[in-house]
């Protein structure tokens, strides 16, 4: 299974929010907004506090999906 993040990119746009902002506000280093974007695990302590700066659950800005649907496979 891979993570992606596509719900929490969106989540950012329509609130008009940047990646600089979420970081500031949210307590972490760019390098965590990095792994977002390359679709890496990122800690729990990150996803806590992204929820928390966001006001949002996990299932808000996170999801599992199958490798081979990452890859463009089928």
């Amino acid at each position: 299974m891979a993570v992606s993040y596509d719900k929490l990119l969106h989540l950012l746009i329509d609130r008009q929010m940047s990646n600089s902002q979420l970081i500031k506000k949210a307590g972490f280093s760019g390098n965590v907004m990095t792994q977002i974007k390359r679709r890496k695990y990122i800690s729990l302590d990150s996803i806590e506090r992204i929820c928390r700066a966001l006001g949002c659950g996990v299932d808000d800005i996170l999801e599992f999906i199958d490798e081979e649907n990452a890859n463009g496979d089928h």
